[in-house]
C-alpha cells in the first residue's frame, strides 16, 4: 500500500540517469524536482525525458516540478575570499565599475536606496551578519560587521524586514520558463514569493502558453510572504515551506510555528503543501539520518503536509536511494500510528463559493467514509478538483482518482492520500462505479464486500461539477 504523504526528490548529478530515476520511483518517489538554480536546459531536457520514459515503462504517474531560481541578491566575484572581522566596517557598492578600493559589489541596483541605517544584512545563508551604518541612497552603503567570517564570491544576501522591489521573475527565469512550458511539466516552483501579484505574473505567462497546464507552487521564504500568507494561499495552487531562506529572513525560532500555521491554513483551503529544506540533510554524506531529522520528518507527517522534499540528499548526495527509503519508512510508521492526521482532523465548515455543491459532496464523502470505515473513496474527475478537495479532509480511506486526463494523473501525484488511474470508460455513472471498483479489486486494493464510496458528476458524459455520492459494497 502506498504512503499517503508524498516524497519529492531533487534530481541532480547523483540521480539524473534513467536507471537511477527508475530506482528512485520504485523506492517511493512521487515527484521529481529539477532545480533551475543549478540545471541548464540540456541537462533538464535529458532528466525530463528520462522521467517520462520511466513513467511509461512502469505505468506510473510521477510528476515533474520545475523550480525557478528567482531573484536572488548576491555579492560579486572576487579573486579570493574576503575576511570580514567583527566590529570592522565594510562598503557595498552597486556600481560594478566603482573605483573605490575595497568596495564589495552587490548585484541589486536599488540596495543603497532601499536600506536604512540600523537595518540588518545577512550573507551566505546568515553565517555573516552586518548592520547598515550609512547609505548615500544612490550606490554605496557602509556596514559594520556584527558576526564575521570569510566571504566567498557570489554568496547570497538576505535583507530581513526590508521590502525590496525586485521583479518576481528574472531574465533567466523567463528564459527557463520558455523551455519549461514547452516540456509540459505539471508543477512550477516560484521562488521568493512576496504577495499574490507575484503568482499572478507567473500565471499570466503560463496562460499564454496554450499547451501547458502547469500549476504554481508558491515558495514561502521571505518575511513578506508570511505577512501576506492568506492572499498567497488564495492565489496559488500549492505552497512550499522553503525553510532555508525563510530561516534566514525570520528568526530561526519562529520557523517551526510558521510551518505549522501554513500547513494548517493550506489544509483548510484545500491547497497542497510541501515541507522542504534539510529534511534529512546529514544523509547527503552519511548512511544514517540524525534523530532530530527523523523527528522533523515525522512531525511534518503528523501535521498533515501533502509532501516532503529531499534536496541535496538526492541531487548530489552519496546515498540518494537510502535517503528516500529512510523518509518512506518514517512516513509509513507515523501513518500507521494513532498520530495519523486522519485520526486528528476536526470537522470544518463548508466553503460557500460557486463549487458549494461539489464541496459538500467531498466533505460528506469523507465524513461517511470515516464513520463506516470505508476502504476507499473513488473520485471520477477531469480537472482534479474533487480529488484535491477530498484529500484536504484527510480521510482514513485511500483516495483513488480515475481520469482520462494524463496531465491531471501526474499532477495528483503531489497530493496527499491520492493514487491515480487512467480511465476512459464511464458512459454512465453506474458503469463508472462498477468499472472503477472492479479495477481496484483486480489490483487487490479493495476486496469483495468492502465498503466503498464513489463520487462523480451526473450525467457522467457532461463532466460537470461533482453532484453524486454512492456508498456501496464492492
Amino acid at each position: 500500500m502506498i504512503n499517503k504523504t508524498k516524497i519529492i526528490a531533487t534530481i541532480g548529478p547523483s540521480t539524473s540517469g534513467r536507471e537511477m530515476i527508475r530506482k528512485l520511483i520504485l523506492k517511493g518517489v512521487n515527484v521529481c524536482r529539477i532545480n533551475f538554480s543549478h540545471s541548464n536546459h540540456e541537462d533538464a531536457k535529458e532528466i525530463i525525458d528520462n522521467i517520462k520514459e520511466v513513467n511509461q515503462e512502469l505505468h506510473t504517474h510521477t510528476a515533474i516540478l520545475a523550480d525557478l531560481q528567482g531573484p536572488k541578491i548576491r555579492v560579486g566575484d572576487f579573486a579570493q575570499p574576503i575576511r570580514l572581522n567583527k566590529g570592522k566596517s565594510v562598503f557595498f557598492n552597486t556600481n560594478n565599475r566603482s573605483k573605490s578600493e575595497g568596495d564589495i559589489h552587490i548585484n541589486y541596483s536599488k540596495f543603497a536606496k532601499e536600506v536604512n541605517v540600523g537595518d540588518r544584512v545577512l550573507l551566505d545563508d546568515g553565517k555573516i551578519s552586518l548592520k547598515v551604518e550609512e547609505t548615500n541612497k544612490k550606490n554605496r552603503v557602509k556596514l559594520r560587521v556584527v558576526f564575521g567570517g570569510n566571504l566567498k564570491s557570489n554568496k547570497g544576501v538576505n535583507l530581513p524586514n526590508i521590502s525590496v522591489s525586485l521583479p518576481c521573475l528574472t531574465k533567466k527565469d523567463k528564459n527557463d520558463l520558455k523551455f519549461i512550458l514547452n516540456e509540459k511539466v505539471e508543477w512550477i516552483g516560484l521562488s521568493f514569493v512576496r504577495n499574490h501579484k507575484d503568482i499572478e505574473t507567473l500565471k499570466r505567462i503560463i496562460k499564454k502558453h496554450k499547451k501547458s497546464k502547469a500549476r504554481v507552487i508558491a515558495k514561502i521564504e521571505k518575511f513578506e510572504a508570511i505577512k501576506n500568507i492568506d492572499e498567497i494561499i488564495a492565489s496559488t495552487e500549492a505552497i512550499m515551506v522553503a525553510r532555508g531562506d525563510l530561516g534566514v529572513e525570520v528568526p530561526l525560532h519562529k520557523v517551526p510555528v510558521y510551518q505549522k500555521l501554513i500547513v494548517d491554513k493550506c489544509i483548510r483551503k484545500s491547497k497542497p503543501v510541501v515541507i522542504a529544506t534539510q529534511m534529512l540533510e546529514s544523509m547527503t554524506d552519511n548512511i544514517f539520518a540524525t534523530r532530530a531529522e527523523v523527528n522533523d520528518v515525522a512531525n511534518s507527517v503528523i501535521d498533515g503536509a501533502d509532501a516532503m522534499m529531499l534536496s541535496g540528499e538526492t541531487s548530489v548526495g552519496s546515498h540518494p536511494l537510502r535517503a528516500v527509503d529512510t523518509m518512506r519508512k518514517v512516513i509509513k510508521d507515523v501513518e500507521k500510528s494513532r498520530h495519523n492526521i486522519s485520526k486528528n482532523q476536526p470537522l470544518r465548515e463548508l466553503e460557500t463559493n460557486e463549487r458549494y455543491m461539489s464541496n459538500a459532496i467531498c466533505a460528506h464523502a469523507c465524513e461517511i467514509s470515516d464513520n463506516v470505515k470505508a476502504k476507499a473513496i473513488i473520485t471520477a474527475t477531469y480537472s482534479g478538483y474533487n480529488t484535491i478537495k477530498t484529500s484536504s479532509y484527510r480521510p482514513a480511506a485511500y483516495i483513488y482518482a480515475f481520469t482520462n486526463n494524463h496531465t491531471i494523473l501526474n499532477t495528483l501525484s503531489l497530493v496527499w492520500g491520492v493514487q491515480g488511474f487512467y480511465y476512459t470508460g464511464g458512459r454512465t455513472t453506474d458503469q463508472t462505479v462498477f468499472e472503477t471498483q472492479e479495477t481496484l479489486k483486480k489490483l487487490k486494493l479493495i476486496r469483495k464486500g468492502d465498503l466503498v464510496i464513489n463520487i462523480a458528476s451526473m450525467p457522467a458524459q457532461e463532466k460537470g461539477m461533482t453532484n453524486m455520492l454512492k456508498l456501496s459494497k464492492a
